[in-house]
């Protein structure tokens, strides 16, 4: 399992950073390798975001040096949603089956997680969130179909697209760690527009189901003060709270939104129209 460590940003630092740098400390380019765990740690609210690609053989959530823990999950609870074939997780003596685009969550406390694919032909990718827990909440799995689903924005404003909440305090109990997909429809490539930000909260997105030779825009930064970072398929980006989230594609897709922070509140955030940003 390979781990590596992102330190926070300060938003006036943040002004200065070039290209290189701005892609270095908020994008993660690789997240899907065969036959390993790939995660990054954050600072912001220790955060850890990455990809499990059980292609020929198990995978097993080990601890790190980093986590100063005897398992994973001994003081973290932890999201996975996959954009693959099916997949098998082992977590805490049960056996989960987890079909593309659903999702688990695994609560604190539990050991023994094995990642599988059931065919190794084609094999599960599963995108990964963990933030700290305080309190043991069952695991559970969550469908499409279970998840709470919002529609929003329109053609005309080329941002229509629909919200599947999957992991969030209205569908199952979770300490701070919220998951959910959104999925734009043909035609349009805009998301989270208006764009907002949330003190309380920290923000993941990533992108998935983008088109051959197409990319995405990711907006990020102080509203007053943005900056883009170019994005392909299957990458995820950090968004610090003091950040805007959202992005323009070439096309439209699919991304995963997980946060973690001080509330629940989904509807928690601070709005700026598109005619004030700068």
């Amino acid at each position: 399992m390979k781990t590596e460590i992102r330190y926070a940003v300060h938003p006036a630092d943040f002004k200065n950073y070039d290209t290189v740098k701005l892609r270095k400390e908020f994008l993660i380019e690789n997240i899907f390798v065969p036959d390993e765990i790939s995660l990054v740690y954050s600072m912001y609210d220790r955060y850890i975001a990455g990809g499990a690609m059980p292609a020929g053989k198990s995978l097993q959530l080990d601890t790190s040096d980093d986590l100063k823990a005897d398992y994973f999950l001994e003081r973290r609870e932890m999201g996975i949603i996959n954009i693959g074939g099916e997949a098998e997780i082992e977590a805490g003596g049960a056996v989960f089956k987890i079909g593309f685009k659903e999702a688990l969550y695994l609560g604190k406390g539990t050991k023994d997680v094995v990642f599988k694919s059931a065919d190794k032909l084609n094999p599960a990718k599963l995108y990964i969130n963990s933030a700290p827990a305080h309190h043991n909440y069952p695991s559970k799995k969550v469908t499409k179909k279970e998840a709470e689903i919002t529609t929003l924005g329109s053609p005309e404003a080329s941002n229509n697209r629909i919200i599947n909440k999957l992991l969030i305090n209205s569908v199952l109990p979770t300490c701070q760690l919220q998951m959910g997909m959104t999925e734009l429809k043909p035609g349009s490539v805009w998301n989270t527009m208006p764009v907002h930000t949330h003190n309380r909260r920290m923000e993941v997105y990533f992108y998935f189901e983008v088109p051959q030779k197409q990319g995405i825009c990711h907006f990020i930064g102080d509203p007053d003060e943005t900056r883009h970072i170019w994005m392909k398929n299957e990458q995820a980006v950090f968004s610090p709270s003091w950040s805007i989230h959202s992005a323009a594609g070439t096309s439209s897709y699919t991304f995963i939104w997980g946060m973690a922070g001080e509330n629940l509140d989904y509807n928690d955030m601070d709005v700026r129209f598109p005619d004030s940003l700068k």
